[in-house]
């Protein structure tokens, strides 16, 4: 394991929840959604066999609490066999310096995201002026430097299949990060969306407080690249999911996601691309 790993210097704890902070959701018998603060974590296995995944690193300084979801679920001094990152803004990587020194896995992530996740590259600041509400605002807090996991990162198979969750596979769903993906099962039609889209709008404080549900694009203080994400989002409505599981909100299943995606897709530009920011092309309006 490669030891000299470290965050961006502008990693910090962000001190905003939700009161869903600390709630588990077994949403399948191997699926289990726990949610950190203001972001989910996703545990892919069979709590019998011990055997599982964790996908997302959720929220700086968030590491004990993961590792007790872990444990929970799992058993005391259970290890998942791998780490899968949706893509690698801090909110998804809070922990992931303390979960790879602790449990000594491999990472996995799209090859796009590798310059975020190994020192090389920042990602676009957060949009402050973006139509939306006070967690938009907030957003110049929270942190956009590279991380450097150095070599215990490693980029997705080519074929799409993703290490240690047999059935599921990756699909490339830009438009949040270059290198944003989301897994999907076949066999259940089982989701987990990342930021490709959410089911709480992020960027209102209240909301995200709350926990109200609501189908919604990706969160937009941090969206770069509104037609990727449009075209993501009808990527994965196109699979006809059964259950999601997303980045932030609760999950979703059945006849309201089916509807709530159809909606989306129909009116993206209206619910999903802000009406003005310095990320958003009016041309695509």
């Amino acid at each position: 394991m490669d030891k000299d790993i470290n965050y961006g210097s502008d990693y910090k704890f962000i001190p905003a929840t939700s009161i869903g902070s600390g709630i588990y959701i077994q949403v399948l018998p191997d699926l289990f959604c726990h949610t950190v603060q203001i972001v989910n974590i996703s545990l892919v296995g069979n709590p019998e066999t011990n055997e599982f995944v964790l996908v997302d690193a959720g929220m700086p300084n968030s590491a004990n609490e993961i590792i007790g979801a872990a444990e929970n679920y799992f058993g005391v001094n259970s290890r998942p066999k791998a780490i899968i990152l949706t893509h690698g803004h801090f909110d998804h990587v809070g922990a992931i310096v303390e979960l790879i020194k602790h449990w000594e896995i491999p990472v996995y992530a799209h090859e796009l995201e590798l310059p975020f996740l190994t020192g090389q590259m920042s990602y676009p600041e957060p949009d402050p002026t973006v139509e939306g509400g006070m967690v938009a605002k907030m957003s110049p807090l929270f942190p956009n430097e590279p991380i450097n996991i150095g070599k215990n990162v490693e980029k997705l198979p080519s074929d799409g299949s993703v290490p240690s969750m047999p059935g599921f596979r990756w699909i490339h769903t830009p438009g949040h990060t270059p290198g944003h993906i989301s897994l999907f099962r076949d066999r259940d039609k089982a989701l987990i969306a990342g930021d490709a889209f959410v089911t709480v709008k992020q960027d209102s404080l209240y909301k995200v407080l709350t926990q109200k549900q609501e189908i919604n694009g990706p969160p937009r203080y941090f969206t770069t690249d509104w037609n990727a994400s449009k075209e993501s989002v009808m990527k994965l409505a196109a699979l006809q999911p059964e259950v999601a599981v997303t980045g932030h909100g609760l999950p979703m299943s059945g006849e309201l996601l089916s509807e709530s995606l159809e909606k989306l897709v129909r009116d993206f530009d209206k619910i999903a691309i802000p009406d003005f920011g310095k990320y958003v092309d009016k041309n695509i309006h």
